[in-house]
C-alpha cells in the first residue's frame, strides 16, 4: 500500500517512473517535484500506519518536518544549480553545487557524486573524477547509478590510455563498453574479443550491438569479420543484422560486398534482405540490374518494389519500355504508384495501348488520389470500360465532387449510373443531398432507381423516406418502401408504423 501510494505521489508530480541517467539530468524540475513528493508521501504513509498520530501531531514531530523541508529546500536549490550549470558547460560550477549536495547526505547524494565526477572529467581533473566515483561506490553500494558510474570510470580510464581489460568487467554491458573503446585504439585486440562476444552466450540484443561496434570500425579486421558473418557463418538473425550494418554503413566496398553475397547466395532470403539492403544503401544500379536479369521471378519483382519505394522513376521507366512480359509491366506501374510518380502513370494512362496496363495505370492514380489527372483522363478518354475504370479510381481517391458532376451531366446512361453507384458507396451528406437532388430532376426510371439503390447502399434512411412521401408512382413508391423495411432504422420504422396507420 505504502509502495502504490509513493508511485501515484511521484506521478502526481510529474516525475519519470523510472528515469535513466541522462533523463534525470534534463532539467532541474524533477527534483523539486520528487522532493515535495516524498514528504507528502511520508505524511501519507504516516496516516495509513497510524490514524490518530496523524490526527495529532506533537510538537517535535511538528519541528522535525520544517528541519525535514529546510534541508528539502536547500537540496532542491542545489540541484537546480548543479544542473543548470551542467546544461552550461559550466564545470567549476556544476562540481561545487554537487559537492554541497552530496555532504548533505540525502535521497540525491549518490547522483550529485555521479554528477560530480562527470564534471570533473570534463574539466580534465580524472584523478578526482575517479575519487569521487570510488566515493559512491563505498558509499552507496545499492545505488542504481552504480552502473552509470562504472561506464564513466572505463570510458575515463581508456582516455587516459589505461588498459581495460573487458572480461573484468561486471557484466555484459560494461564488457561491451570496454570492447567498444578498446577498439578505438586497438583494434587488432579489440575484434577477436568482439567476435568472440559474439560467438558466446551473450543476450541476442547485445550480439546486435557488439556487431553494430564492429561494422563501424574501418580496420581492415572488422570489415573481414562483419564481412564473414554476412556471408551466413554465423546465426540468420546475425547474418541479417550484418547485412544492414553493411547498408547502414554505405561505402563503396560495403555495397561491393553485398553484391558480392548477392551473388554467390542460394538462399531466396538473403538474397531478398539484400536487396532491400540495396535500398536502404541506396544503390539504384544494382537495384536495376537485379530486375532485368534476375532469373527468379519473385526476386525480380522485389528489385522493381524496392526501386520504387526508392522513388527510382527514371530507373523504372526506363525498365518499363525495355519490359515486354504485361505481368512485370503491371508491377512496375504499382512501383511507380510507390514512388509516388503520378505524372508517368498519368502518361501511361494515356498512351499505353494494352488496356489492361492502362487499367492499372488509372486504378493507381486513383489510390494516389490524383484526382485532376483523372478529370482528365475521364474526358479524353473514349472507352467506356476505360471510362468506368476512371469512375472507380475517383471513388477510390474520394472524389465526390468530381462523380456528383459527372452524375448530373453525363450523357451515357450507363456511366451515369455507374457514377450514382459511386456515390452510393462514399456515403456522407454532401453525395446523399446530391443523389436526392438528381431523384427530383431526373425523368428517367433507371436512373432514379440507380439513386434509390445508392441511398440503400449509404444507409439514408431519411432520404428515402422524403423521396417516397413525394413519390406519386405506385410502383416506385412499393420499391422505395420495400428497401426503407430492410435498412432497421427508427426513422424508417416510424415511417412503417404511419403507412400501416394511414
Amino acid at each position: 500500500m505504502k509502495d502504490q501510494i509513493v508511485l501515484l505521489l511521484a506521478l502526481a508530480a510529474g516525475l519519470p517512473v523510472a528515469a535513466s541517467a541522462r533523463q534525470t539530468r534534463s532539467g532541474a524540475g524533477p527534483a523539486s517535484r520528487f522532493t515535495a513528493a516524498v514528504e507528502l508521501a511520508g505524511d501519507v504513509e504516516s496516516a495509513v500506519d497510524n490514524p490518530a498520530v496523524a490526527a495529532s501531531p506533537s510538537a517535535d514531530s511538528a519541528s522535525g518536518t520544517s528541519e525535514d523541508a529546510a534541508q528539502a529546500q536547500q537540496s532542491d536549490a542545489l540541484y537546480k544549480d548543479g544542473t543548470q550549470a551542467l546544461d552550461d558547460h559550466q564545470w567549476p560550477t556544476a562540481v561545487d553545487r554537487f559537492t554541497q549536495l552530496a555532504s548533505l547526505r540525502g535521497n540525491h547524494a549518490d547522483e550529485a557524486l555521479y554528477w560530480k565526477a562527470y564534471a570533473l572529467n570534463k574539466e580534465g581533473q580524472r584523478e578526482q573524477a575517479l575519487s569521487a566515483l570510488d566515493q559512491l561506490k563505498q558509499a552507496y553500494p545499492q545505488s542504481r547509478w552504480l552502473k552509470d558510474a562504472q561506464a564513466l570510470q572505463i570510458q575515463m580510464r581508456q582516455a587516459s590510455g589505461q588498459q581495460v581489460r573487458p572480461q573484468d568487467q561486471p557484466d555484459e554491458d560494461l564488457k561491451l563498453l570496454a570492447i567498444n573503446g578498446l577498439m578505438n585504439s586497438d583494434p587488432d585486440r579489440a575484434v577477436p574479443l568482439l567476435e568472440k562476444f559474439i560467438q558466446g552466450d551473450q543476450p541476442a540484443k547485445l550480439k546486435e550491438r557488439a556487431l553494430f561496434v564492429l561494422s563501424q570500425n574501418g580496420s581492415p579486421q572488422a570489415r573481414e569479420a562483419v564481412a564473414q558473418i554476412a556471408r551466413g557463418s554465423s546465426n540468420p538473425e546475425l547474418q541479417k543484422k550484418a547485412l544492414d550494418d553493411l547498408a547502414l554503413s554505405g561505402g563503396k566496398e560495403s555495397r561491393q560486398l553485398l553484391a558480392d553475397i548477392y551473388a554467390s547466395s542460394t538462399n531466396i532470403g538473403v538474397k531478398r534482405q539484400i536487396l532491400h539492403d540495396f535500398m536502404i544503401g541506396g544503390d539504384r544500379d544494382r537495384l536495376l540490374a537485379a530486375a532485368k536479369s534476375e532469373r527468379v521471378p519473385e526476386l525480380r519483382i522485389d528489385a522493381i518494389h524496392q526501386l520504387g519505394l526508392m522513388g527510382a522513376q527514371d530507373q523504372l521507366g526506363e525498365l518499363y519500355q525495355e519490359e515486354t512480359a504485361a505481368n512485370v509491366k503491371k508491377e512496375i506501374i504499382h512501383a511507380m504508384f510507390l514512388g509516388g510518380h503520378s505524372q508517368r502513370l498519368f502518361e501511361l494512362a494515356r498512351t499505353e495501348r494494352d488496356p489492361e496496363l492502362r487499367r492499372e495505370a488509372i486504378h493507381n492514380l486513383g489510390l494516389m488520389g490524383a484526382q485532376d489527372q483523372l478529370g482528365q483522363l475521364y474526358t479524353q478518354e473514349t472507352s467506356a470500360d476505360l471510362k468506368k475504370e476512371t469512375l472507380h479510381s475517383m471513388f477510390l481517391g474520394g472524389n465526390g465532387q468530381r462523380l456528383i458532376e459527372i452524375a448530373r451531366t453525363e450523357t451515357n446512361p450507363e456511366l451515369r449510373r455507374e457514377a450514382i453507384h459511386s456515390l452510393g458507396l462514399m456515403g456522407g451528406k454532401q453525395t446523399g443531398e446530391a443523389l436526392a437532388s438528381m431523384y427530383a430532376s431526373s425523368m428517367d426510371a433507371e436512373t432514379r432507381k440507380a439513386v434509390v439503390d445508392a441511398l440503400f447502399i449509404q444507409g439514408n434512411a431519411h432520404a428515402l423516406i422524403e423521396i417516397a412521401r413525394k413519390e406519386t408512382d405506385p410502383q416506385m413508391k412499393k420499391e422505395i418502401v420495400s428497401k426503407i423495411s430492410l435498412m432497421g432504422s427508427k426513422e424508417g420504422t416510424d415511417y412503417m408504423m404511419e403507412l400501416l396507420n394511414h
